[in-house]
């Protein structure tokens, strides 16, 4: 394999993450939306629509794969290629927590909701725009807003936490509500690990560029 054919195929990669990466926020979107309004349809779709997620998660590990088998890559590019396995794998996973969503919207819509949902749409918020970031971190090779992501981390478990109390006293005042409020908890541990993997991407975009871990760049 020639440098230019090695470089057209690492385009390619870069491209089929950017391409996932699309399809994940918006999936994190429709969900949130779906669980909003009850949309039955619409969370289907989104279940349906995960197995393109995943097939273009093997393409890249194929031709990540390929690239390494026939080509001694240098130091800086096989840091380029473990990170966008690494990256497609953690999109991948946010997709599918983008679908455990949905699957319980369809179980929920029979229901009157305990209450209105204010709070989860604006923890949803917050994890879709550090998937962004991410994203845009890696596209641009930013490794500040990369630091960013990671930082966010923190107000998104902090919501987390905030909504476990809220929803462990209405549990406590309202034992009918005990079902629902399960389902919720779900809601938002998926959305703190979405905001988990978008973390997981902007470390990968920090090790892409600079080959260090978060541990080590962490202590500098």
């Amino acid at each position: 394999m020639t440098r230019p054919t090695f470089e057209n195929e690492l385009k390619e990669i870069h491209l089929d993450i950017l391409k996932m990466g699309a399809m994940a926020e918006e999936a994190i979107d429709k969900a949130i939306y779906a669980l909003k309004t009850k949309d039955i349809d619409l969370a289907q779709k989104i279940i349906e629509n995960d197995d393109k997620i995943d097939a273009l998660t093997e393409e890249i590990e194929k031709k990540c794969a390929i690239v390494i088998a026939t080509q001694q890559p240098l130091a800086s590019d096989l840091r380029l290629i473990i990170s966008a396995m690494r990256i497609a794998t953690d999109i991948e996973r946010i997709a599918d927590h983008a679908e455990d969503i949905s699957q319980i919207t369809i179980k929920l819509a029979s229901e009157a909701y305990i209450k209105p949902l204010v709070d989860i749409p604006r923890m949803a918020e917050i994890t879709r725009s550090m998937l962004k970031d991410a994203l845009d971190s890696y596209v641009n090779s930013d490794v500040e807003l990369a630091k960013s992501v990671v930082k966010k981390d923190d107000v998104v478990d902090q919501m987390y936490q905030n909504l476990i109390d809220e929803l462990e006293q209405i549990m406590k005042t309202n034992s009918d509500a005990v079902p629902q409020c399960i389902q919720f908890l779900l809601v938002i541990k998926y959305l703190e690990r979405i905001a988990d993997h978008s973390t997981n991407i902007a470390e990968w975009v920090v090790y892409k560029i600079t080959g260090m871990h978060k541990h080590d760049w962490e202590t500098k």
